[in-house]
């Protein structure tokens, strides 16, 4: 019960909405006991115009208005509970939508390490589940609990003036069927968790399947596939057998002793109606308000039922909410996410470097000054490791100047791409610091930091939607001339103005409807628009074939003009242009020079030229590496 309060709390600007569907429910509950007595009023009506103690035509006019007085009644009900139903749909649709937001806007500030132990069809079928299961429950209870809780007073309150006895036995049933119902609680939403989490993987692996189905079709997989996902779907059926069994075993239990007491109700009610302590009317309200006791009390096993269904989702829902979150996203979470053209450094000058070719407006303003004399980027003995496990990166020591090129040349896995993580602050490192523009990232809030940085990844990440959202994903706000310039620089806009819309056209989920070399154009267009000072290409044409390479490259010169920036290379063509080669070797530096000095060195490099040289592509494959 704790976590449905958490949920109330968690919802509290609802109060209102709460406010009002309980005061419907009280209405309604108050509208339906007053049917009982007219109903034993009509009664006794009747029985005394049949005895000839009443007059016809008197019994008729108030029989009339009884009824009367019942429509009344019953069409107060209708309205009110329809009144009360419109506020509850209301506040169900407001609640998931603050749940939903909140769990959405947890998901964007958790740290990338909970990602990487995350399936994304998961975290979205928890979030549909847990919020589907917590907005029925609040919905349902906020519309009949307080009706229930009014109507079982009544009628205890009731009772105990015409019989004490049927006090005594409602005050029996009450406590005791929930106690019966609650026994099936803990087992029940333990085999819940276990139903829950099969299906979560399913969904899932659904999701991950849809989502590359060019692969599944490819590597013709599709019955491995949907026997996986038969497998653990048909798993749940064992569980909801054993899940069902203890819970209708329960229910007869349960039932069975409310039959019991209610046997004992009724009879009372008629032997005392035989005896003449009851005259017929008072008989016939006592059997109705029996009647409606008895209704909260049978329902209390879906109420239970619903509730642990809510209890289950809310504690998947919370123990994501509960995650840790680097404390430097709180300015994210309270504000928006600074963009690298609109904020400005405290005595209102501009940023580090100077406005790149091509650009009119000043370079990216960032709130955080940079230190004088600093490198833009360093890493100062950093180690680090994804889990507990042996360090991937070690000792890692170097720094970038303002508008130095340097590249990172290694083998596979050597720790090229770790480094880009950690200069985006994706990920803390175990010892030593990064720092930017002389400030350590540590101390930097996440949004100044990535503002800083403009990355062109070896896969483009586009988002579905138009080619003009994506150019302007990192500045939503530019102008039609500012995104129109992006796509020129980036050497992609004679493809957009081939397609019927233009720059309005339709990409399709990651820009599948694109050729792998316009989606990295556009991916270039994108960290062009967003005129960051650091520029991080992340193998960006390692992917293509030369054609389209060359194409991208064009962009990608005119991107780092003017820019500091950091390039996992992947021709070696491209590392001869660069100011400073740093080798990697099993996550140790091996050498740092200029490529004229590494030629000669003996290192990586020197033999990367000789495998070149040689034509060896296999070997130089294994350095992600072509000639």
């Amino acid at each position: 019960m704790s976590s449905l309060l958490r949920i109330i709390r968690f919802t509290r600007a609802l109060a209102p909405l709460y406010t009002a569907i309980i005061v419907c429910s009280v209405l309604t509950a108050v509208a339906g006991l007053a049917v009982p007595f007219l109903i034993g009023h009509a009664t006794d009506t009747v029985a005394g115009a049949v005895n000839g103690q009443t007059a016809t035509g008197t019994a008729v006019r108030t029989v009339l208005l009884i009824a009367g007085a019942v429509l009344l009644a019953e069409l107060a009900v209708t309205v009110i509970s329809n009144v009360g139903g419109w506020f509850g749909d209301v506040m169900s649709n407001r609640m998931r939508t603050i749940l939903s937001v909140r769990y959405y806007d947890k998901l964007l500030h958790l740290p990338q390490r909970w990602f990487d132990g995350e399936i994304t069809g998961t975290i979205v079928a928890r979030l549909n589940r847990s919020i589907t299961e917590i907005t029925n429950f609040t919905k349902m209870m906020s519309n009949s609990f307080a009706s229930m809780l009014i109507t079982t007073v009544a009628v205890l309150a009731i009772s105990a003036w015409y019989a004490w006895p049927l006090t005594v036995l409602l005050l029996i049933v009450f406590p005791v069927y929930v106690w019966l119902t609650s026994l099936t609680s803990v087992k029940w939403q333990r085999l819940e968790g276990r139903k829950n989490e099969q299906i979560d993987i399913a969904s899932g692996r659904f999701a991950e399947v849809v989502g590359q189905i060019r692969v599944v079709k490819s590597f013709v997989r599709e019955r491995g596939e949907l026997e996986d996902f038969s497998r653990r779907f048909r798993s749940t059926d064992a569980t909801t057998r054993e899940q069902s069994t203890h819970w209708h075993r329960m229910d007869v239990i349960r039932r069975a002793f409310l039959n019991l007491i209610f046997f004992g109700i009724y009879a009372i009610i008629f032997v005392r109606t035989v005896q003449g302590a009851f005259s017929l009317g008072e008989m016939v309200l006592l059997v109705q308000l029996m009647a409606m006791a008895k209704a909260p009390v049978e329902s209390m096993s879906w109420v239970i039922d619903s509730a642990q269904r809510a209890i289950a989702g809310s504690k998947d829902y919370f123990r994501v909410m509960e995650t840790a979150v680097d404390p430097r996203t709180a300015a994210v979470m309270a504000a928006r996410p600074v963009d690298a053209r609109d904020a400005g450094h405290a005595d209102g000058t501009a940023g580090e470097l100077p406005t790149p070719a091509g650009e009119s407006a000043p370079a990216a303003a960032l709130a955080v000054s940079p230190v004088p004399g600093a490198p833009v980027v360093a890493f100062r003995e950093v180690s680090f490791a994804y889990e507990d496990d042996d360090d991937v990166l070690h000792g890692i020591d170097f720094q970038i100047d303002r508008g130095e090129k340097i590249a990172l040349v290694g083998e596979s896995g050597g720790g090229k791409s770790t480094i880009v993580n950690l200069l985006l602050g994706l990920y803390e490192p175990r010892r030593g610091s990064v720092e930017v523009v002389g400030h350590p990232s540590a101390e930097l809030p996440l949004d100044q930091l990535r503002a800083r940085i403009g990355v062109v990844f070896q896969d483009a990440s586009l988002f579905s939607g138009t080619i003009r959202e994506n150019i302007a994903y990192g500045r939503p706000e530019a102008s039609e001339e500012e995104v129109v310039a992006a796509a020129r620089r980036a050497n992609a806009e004679a493809f957009i103005l081939r397609f019927p819309d233009g720059y309005e056209q339709v990409i399709g989920e990651r820009g599948l409807k694109l050729s792998g070399g316009q989606r990295q154009r556009i991916a270039v267009a994108r960290a062009i628009l967003k005129d960051a000072p650091v520029l991080v290409l992340d193998e960006a044409t390692s992917a293509l074939d030369t054609k389209a390479e060359i194409q991208v490259q064009k962009g990608l010169d005119e991107l780092m003009t003017g820019r500091t920036s950091l390039i996992i290379a992947h021709r070696l063509s491209t590392i001869a242009e660069v100011d400073r080669i740093i080798t990697l070797r099993d996550g140790n530096i091996d050498e740092i020079g200029s490529p004229a000095e590494l030629a000669t060195s003996g290192g990586i490099y020197a033999q990367l030229l000789a495998l070149q040289s040689s034509g060896d592509s296999r070997k130089l494959a294994k350095f992600d590496i072509t000639g």
